[in-house]
């Protein structure tokens, strides 16, 4: 499991393009998801130039979206463990439904502070 970390931060020490959309992320048909060959109709692109276009967009768009779901975890872990809450969330309960370790949790919940503090500052940018 990745490190909590806000979306613009891709692990590079190269500054990255601020509100950089990514790619659209379109469903698959049902009768694509049967055939385990296909994947965004990538396998059916014969130009490599093409290809290589296509499935950097792809790959930067699940990044995106992976970062940015992220961030929402932690901002609903830490919601979910704040004292001021009647019904919060033990660190064990939340880390089991996350599938997290307790120490993960805990780490969840300080990022997902700061982002509140912050309001949620890098979500909304990227809207």
């Amino acid at each position: 499991m990745s490190q909590p970390r806000p979306a613009s931060d891709s692990g590079s020490t190269a500054p990255a393009p601020r509100r950089r959309r990514p790619a659209s992320l379109v469903f698959e048909p049902p009768e694509a998801v049967a055939d385990p060959e296909h994947f965004f109709d990538l396998e059916s692109m014969d130009d490599p130039r093409e290809l290589l276009r296509r499935s950097t967009e792809l790959a930067l768009a699940f990044r995106v979206a992976a970062d940015r779901a992220t961030e929402y975890q932690a901002i609903a872990a830490a919601q979910l463990a704040d004292p001021r809450r009647f019904d919060r969330m033990p660190l064990a309960t939340l880390a089991e439904q996350a599938e997290w370790s307790q120490d993960y949790a805990l780490k969840m919940i300080e990022f997902g502070r700061g982002l509140l503090q912050n309001g949620g500052s890098h979500i909304e940018d990227a809207d």
